[in-house]
């Protein structure tokens, strides 16, 4: 299986002091697009907004 499970976390609820919210997705192992780590917008319900979500390791 060439896909791997990773953790979205966002990034301005830290930053903010209030909870974070977290998503689970799949990445490509072997994509040569994404050699760092992926970043996506996704809602916030704490913030109630769409805010960056960062992978986690």
């Amino acid at each position: 299986m060439a896909r791997d499970i990773i953790i979205l976390e966002c990034t301005e609820a830290k930053a903010e002091g209030k909870p974070t919210s977290r998503y689970i997705s799949t990445r490509n192992k072997k994509s040569l697009n994404t050699p760092g780590r992926l970043e996506k917008k996704k809602y916030n319900p704490f913030l109630k907004r769409r805010t960056l979500h960062r992978e986690t390791r």
